[in-house]
């Protein structure tokens, strides 16, 4: 059947059982997007968690997560986050070629989590480049014009030197630590008032 076809029996699908959609925002900045995820990312969602040096500090167990269901349930889980809270994770994109390169975003589920999460996650060879930084930047942006809370948190498990510099540079300041699912944590947090502070300076 012609994805035309498939995409038009799916609406039809959705507004017969009364599943509504919602549109996910796309932010660009210089040569990348902050996009919703597709099913074409499971592939090169698969392949980034498969780097042991990416995992090591973002996974509970701290393994490599090889199997593209892992990558599929990773997907399917955030796109029903935004569709639940009305925010959620990115795939951050090459804004020509439109392959993810990383994961940029929100996470807030109602049970065992310190608050709302701004995370980020880019591919090894593009480490040293900003780009995270700036991703993370685009959405704190977002998520403080858009949700208006009164503070965001980033959860870096102990070690994770690189995230803690990215947090740094978002004017995260160090508030907390404690043990998330089952890992030492530091809880780095920037408040509604110091990021307009930062914004306006």
């Amino acid at each position: 059947m012609p994805a035309k076809s498939l995409s038009r029996n799916s609406a039809k699908l959705q507004k017969a059982v009364g599943i509504s959609s919602m549109e996910i925002p796309t932010l660009t900045f210089g040569n990348f997007v902050l996009r919703a995820f597709t099913e074409h990312d499971v592939e090169p969602l698969r392949i980034l968690h498969s780097d042991p040096d990416i995992m090591r500090y973002l996974s509970a167990s701290g393994e490599p997560e090889k199997h593209a269901r892992d990558a599929w349930n990773y997907i399917s889980l955030h796109l029903g986050h935004w569709h639940l809270k009305g925010y959620g994770k990115w795939a951050l994109a090459d804004s020509v070629t439109h392959q993810l390169i990383g994961r940029v975003g929100y996470f807030n589920p109602p049970y065992d989590w310190p608050g709302l999460e701004l995370g980020w996650t880019i591919s090894k060879e593009h480490w040293g480049k900003g780009i995270a930084r700036q991703a993370a930047q685009v959405a704190l942006d977002w998520g403080m014009n858009n949700l208006r809370p009164p503070e965001i948190i980033s959860a870096i498990i102990e070690g994770n030197y690189r995230s803690v510099r990215v947090a740094e540079r978002l004017h995260m300041q160090l508030h907390r630590h404690t043990v998330l699912q089952g890992r030492r944590c530091e809880i780095y947090a920037i408040t509604k008032d110091v990021w307009h502070q930062t914004r306006n300076d």
